[in-house]
């Protein structure tokens, strides 16, 4: 299954800085290990924004939601998910 998942990060501004920038490079680490498994083949920044757009290719809602929940900036993000279906009129779709 695809979903489209916005995630909004909002980090508290009195973060200590180390704890931030470690707590920052946990988040990458578990990115990158996600896009390695296939499961997060979609990643964009949205300009302007500590935000970012998603695809996430997983079998069911539960395992997305293992997947984000394991996030480490998990507990400071605000996450929009839209389950997506193929569009009858997608030219990667047609017989």
């Amino acid at each position: 299954m695809l979903f489209h998942v916005r995630m909004d990060v909002s980090l508290p501004h009195d973060m200590d800085p180390n704890d931030r920038a470690e707590l920052v490079r946990a988040q990458k680490d578990r990115e990158l290990e996600l896009q390695k498994l296939g499961v997060w083949p979609h990643l964009w920044r949205v300009v302007g924004q500590h935000s970012d757009i998603s695809v996430f290719d997983v079998p069911s809602n539960d395992e997305l939601h293992a997947f984000l929940s394991s996030l480490p900036l998990w507990e400071h993000m605000r996450v929009q998910v839209t389950p997506l279906a193929t569009h009858p009129s997608d030219l990667a779709a047609q017989p």
